[in-house]
């Protein structure tokens, strides 16, 4: 199977602009005859959350537009995106709609980043999913849930023979980034998809810029590197044999050598 990462600068609080840029990618991705195509976190408004609380009752239109351009080209679309939740409050949720236009998974961030205070604008997901997509059994994770790996674990022990992930991850911790993902993949034999931010995003004078550093990856379940990518912007695709998650599950069975009766 062949799949892509969209690895871009999301512009702050403007979201007509990145569901352009994000069009253009769907596009280009369908030219090259890709599959699945992945997304960043919060890929159509980034982390202005004053800004953000005034999207939030287009926020769901975004997400349809999104859904709409994945039947219209014939692509399934992975990312995460701004939502405003049943009691009125904003969320970070990621969807996977498949190349029909139809909704396969919903999962919003179970972990919030307290160093950047997210818990104060943002409402947590409070389950774990993995569904049936054009991967296999996949399982959803945004940014932060990387630390966390027994949300990951969780997901295995469901089934899941492929993770994604969507972030924004920036630096000086892009070593923890390519540490953890490597990790999670060889943990859980399972292919691992990450998809990252790349570029500046502003918060004002007093704090400053952060920066995110891209290097979205594409690791496989012995935890070998299919693809990473730069800092850049751009189009990163990747052929996938899924087969790959079984033999490897049966050749080495630390899954089934847990020992469930002590953790």
């Amino acid at each position: 199977m062949k799949i892509a990462l969209a690895q871009f600068s999301v512009a702050r609080g403007q979201p007509d602009l990145n569901i352009s840029k994000i069009i253009k990618y769907i596009e280009s991705a369908k030219a090259q005859r890709v599959e699945v195509l992945f997304l960043p976190e919060m890929c159509t408004t980034g982390f202005d959350w004053a800004k953000n609380k005034s999207l939030l009752d287009e926020a769901g239109e975004s997400v349809e537009i999104i859904r709409r351009q994945a039947a219209t080209s014939g692509v399934s679309v992975c990312g995460s995106f701004l939502e405003k939740t049943e009691t009125g409050n904003a969320a970070n949720t990621l969807y996977y709609f498949n190349s029909d236009g139809k909704k396969l998974a919903k999962y919003r961030k179970v972990h919030l980043f307290t160093l950047f205070h997210e818990e104060a604008h943002v409402e947590a997901g409070n389950a774990i999913i993995v569904a049936d997509t054009e991967l296999g059994e996949t399982g959803f994770s945004i940014c932060y849930d990387l630390r966390f790996p027994e949300l990951f674990r969780k997901c295995a022990l469901a089934g899941a023979e492929v993770q994604v992930l969507a972030a924004a991850f920036p630096h000086p911790r892009l070593d923890h980034w390519q540490t953890l993902v490597r990790a999670r993949a060889i943990e859980n034999q399972c292919f691992f998809i990450a998809t990252n931010q790349c570029g500046y995003e502003g918060h004002g004078v007093d704090i400053g810029k952060t920066h995110y550093f891209g290097h979205s990856m594409v690791v496989d379940p012995w935890g070998e590197i299919v693809i990473e990518a730069d800092e850049s912007e751009g189009l990163f695709t990747a052929e996938l044999d899924f087969t790959k998650v079984g033999k490897i599950r049966n050749e080495l069975t630390a899954l089934k050598d847990r020992r469930s009766d002590l953790y």
